[in-house]
């Protein structure tokens, strides 16, 4: 009986021993069950709450770039208002609401807007965006916006315009008439014309042609026609130069010299002397288009002591007189001449830096002149705009000069040349190798009194924060 009774004993233990082990499991199963669903919870809470963030970021990002939008669009209508439409120069932060399509507020934009600095059309417009449900996390985008500068082409014309074969264009270069082309370029060639008649200032013997041909290239730079440029709105106000040229208003004005002209020598101390020009030496030359001779009188001779002067601090120069300038740039500055006046290169100009800090511009009512005893290599830096004249150097016989390098802008409203060619297209007269390249600096930050454009370029968007 004992025996048996101990059997039971053990049979019922190995019973209760299989239970146990099942409880445990039961036990750590619904511990590691938890876990799981605690873990996939809480993935789940911290997946929507990132993509709750992702959205909300997302927003401030686009209420920060309709701040953007906003300036941009008030600039469109208020060109120089860079105040928010406050009566007065209020600074910032202007804040906004930003509304949903059901005209619900739902967050807001604040802009900072810094204004052009002096001789640039560049305006920076900073947006910061939230959510008014979480303001705390905020989007930051800075953008640039300017004016073109209508020097944004190393080369325009009203007319028509001949590149030579030793001559070499970087930059776009543009005429309203017909081009022929047997030089290099490294940009938009473009003419408004489909075809026209090329005469014999460009070699030929009124000869259709289409509007722009010849020996250069590369041809896939060449477009014609395209839409004419309007001379009207590339011609500066040489009345608005002359009015900011008032030593009230920092500028400098010169009047009738009572001889031949001024000379204005530049220094690299940012500085200038004005020289009244006593005489001048006179050379018979030909003119663009025309076989007379005549006896054209601008090759400086000899100067009075002269007096120096500081760069104008609004960087305004008007001349009532024929003006030589020369020497090395250093600052902002425009020279403007009276009506019925030119210019005249005496020599080289030199930038001391080609960064956008140093520009000339040298605005001719008439003519923007290289005389006859012009270096032998020369160096312009500078925009030049002969406003209803031409650019030029006249022919005068077998008075050749090995190089000319012009660093800016050339706008012309007549016929332009630096070279004179014989039939073989062999240069007879002015300068056998011709570089220009176009001062990239100018298209944002011309020239005082230079012509822009009327509408504002997004020139960079970025997201700062």
């Amino acid at each position: 009986m004992l025996i048996d009774t101990l059997k039971k004993l053990q049979r019922r233990f190995h019973s209760d021993n299989r239970g146990n082990i099942l409880l445990v499991v039961m036990i750590f199963g619904t511990i590691s069950l938890t876990v799981i669903v605690l873990g996939l919870t809480g993935y789940a809470v911290s997946e929507n709450s990132a993509s709750n963030k992702k959205h909300n970021s997302e927003m401030a990002l686009q209420i920060a770039d309709a701040g953007v939008n906003y300036y941009r669009w008030h600039l469109a209508h208020n060109k120089t208002d860079y105040y928010d439409g406050n009566s007065t120069s209020t600074p910032g932060p202007y804040v906004h609401d930003y509304l949903d399509k059901d005209g619900t507020v739902i967050g807001q934009y604040s802009l900072e807007i810094t204004p052009p600095s002096p001789g640039s059309s560049v305006v920076e417009i900073k947006s910061t965006g939230w959510l008014s449900s979480q303001p705390n996390s905020r989007i930051i985008i800075k953008a640039r916006v300017g004016f073109p500068s209508l020097t944004d082409y190393a080369f325009l014309t009203a007319t028509d315009a001949w590149i030579g074969d030793t001559e070499v264009t970087h930059g776009k270069f543009h005429a309203n008439g017909g081009i022929r082309f047997d030089g290099v370029g490294d940009a938009p060639i473009t003419s408004a014309m489909a075809t026209y008649t090329c005469k014999g200032d460009q070699g030929c013997g009124n000869d259709e042609k289409p509007g722009i041909w010849g020996q250069g290239g590369p041809t896939q730079y060449w477009k014609f026609p395209v839409p004419a440029k309007d001379f009207t709105a590339v011609t500066a106000s040489l009345a608005q130069i002359e009015e900011n040229s008032d030593p009230e208003d920092g500028g400098i004005k010169f009047s009738s010299s009572g001889q031949q002209g001024w000379r204005l020598q530049f220094t690299s101390s940012s500085q200038f002397t004005a020289y009244k020009v006593l005489t001048t030496n006179c050379y018979k030359a030909k003119d663009v288009g025309s076989n007379s001779w005549f006896w054209p009188c601008i090759d400086a001779a000899s100067y009075d002591s002269g007096t120096v002067y500081n760069m104008p601090s609004n960087g305004y120069i008007f001349v009532d007189d024929t003006v030589w300038v020369d020497g090395v740039v250093r600052g902002r500055v425009t020279v403007g001449t009276s009506v019925g006046k030119s210019i005249i290169i005496n020599g080289n100009i030199i930038y001391t830096a080609k960064d956008g800090t140093d520009v000339l511009g040298l605005i001719a009512e008439q003519n923007v002149l290289i005389p006859k005893n012009s270096p032998d290599d020369l160096e312009i830096d500078a925009a030049l705009l002969a406003q209803n004249g031409a650019a030029k150097r006249y022919y005068y016989s077998s008075n050749t000069k090995n190089s000319l390098l012009i660093y800016g802008s050339i706008i012309t409203n007549k016929a332009w040349t630096w070279s004179w060619v014989n039939a073989s297209s062999v240069v007879i007269s002015g300068y056998v190798n011709t570089d220009a390249t176009y001062d990239a600096n100018l298209t944002y930050g011309p020239p005082p009194g230079f012509p822009v454009g009327s509408e504002y370029n997004l020139l960079s968007w970025e997201v700062v924060k």
